[in-house]
């Protein structure tokens, strides 16, 4: 397995980038891993391709105002920082560019009186940071989109699923913009289950995969919950026979890696750090379908969906999407993989 065999053709005028309204409103394609046959769709069709009793498991965290601007104290030269997760009273995990340009003890100074002390080089451009005041922090940022999206936001909310709770992700789950109240209201109604989970998302949004060989790829650990409550409900749904069906690939690396610390055949609840890489070969012990958006190339995302559908068949299902015109990436239209 090589890194080059998740590589497609993509023209640069099919990614998105504004989100649609409605947001129900955008493409959905349809995958049955049996047959492979597709389908072509429009979101809020969700309702009638899901059936009583399925579960939606989706990723409540909320994405924070993670970018942020600053200038190098004593050169004035421009910083960028990007918040990945808190380290508790240690301040806060970002990446930082120029990275090179700020080691131990360099300062950066921020708007109202703000600073940023690195106290910390990690790997890859990834500096510990403590800010002098950290309350204002949400003041001073700016929703961090991902860098192939140009045109700017008109609304921050637009880039928050209608669920998302928990602060602290540095990119939204964003298999979940697709959903409205009044579709979730139609999904309840219809006898499906609606469950949450938390995984605040961190680098492995913004980073490719450089490995040659993807199996030797460092995946980003990112914090994750899952209450007692949830995987009770999830456990009951699997003896009962009910489909799971993530919404996001993030949900599924949460709940499969619970799954893998939990006893065969019960999920477990689960608080602490996730860094599954789900590749092609990979056991899936929750997961029976998944909602998803389409996925950069030679991304730990494309792996993911490949592992869970087959390399081959999500081929031809991109090659197909591209020739649909489908929108790709985060602002993009959804696919359905039963």
């Amino acid at each position: 397995m090589k890194t080059s065999d998740f590589d497609y053709y993509l023209p640069q005028g099919l990614i998105a980038q504004t989100p649609l309204e409605p947001r129900d409103h955008s493409r959905l394609l349809v995958l049955r891993r049996e047959d492979g046959a597709i389908e072509h769709r429009h979101f809020y069709d969700i309702v009638d391709l899901l059936s009583p009793g399925d579960v939606l498991v989706m990723n409540d965290s909320r994405v924070i105002p993670a970018r942020l601007y600053g200038h190098k104290r004593g050169t004035g030269a421009k910083v960028e920082l990007l918040l990945l997760r808190r380290m508790g009273e240690g301040g806060w995990e970002a990446l930082v560019k120029p990275g090179k340009k700020l080691p131990v003890g360099a300062i950066i100074d921020l708007a109202q009186g703000v600073s940023a002390e690195v106290c910390e080089v990690l790997a890859e451009g990834v500096r510990r940071v403590i800010f002098s005041d950290e309350a204002q922090l949400p003041g001073l940022g700016e929703m961090p989109l991902p860098p192939y999206i140009h045109t700017p936001l008109g609304s921050p909310e637009r880039y928050q699923t209608v669920y998302a709770r928990e602060q602290g992700s540095a990119a939204a789950p964003t298999a979940g913009l697709h959903f409205t109240p009044g579709l979730l209201e139609k999904l309840h109604s219809k006898g499906i289950e609606t469950l949450y989970a938390t995984l605040h998302i961190g680098l492995d949004t913004f980073r490719p995969v450089l490995a040659t060989n993807p199996v030797d790829h460092h995946i980003h650990r990112e914090f994750g919950y899952l209450s007692p409550e949830i995987a009770l409900g999830i456990s009951r749904a699997k003896a009962e026979g009910r489909r799971i069906v993530c919404v996001g690939t993030t949900s599924v690396r949460l709940l499969e890696y619970a799954a893998s610390q939990s006893r065969e055949g019960e999920l477990e609840p689960f608080a602490g750090r996730v860094d599954l890489l789900i590749l092609p070969g990979f056991r899936f012990r929750v997961t029976d379908a998944l909602i998803t958006n389409f996925h950069l190339p030679r991304s730990s995302l494309l792996m993911l969906v490949s592992a869970f559908a087959g390399l081959g068949l999500i081929k031809t299902t991109y090659a197909e999407a591209v020739r649909e015109g489908y929108r790709f990436y985060s602002f993009g239209d959804a696919t359905l993989i039963v």
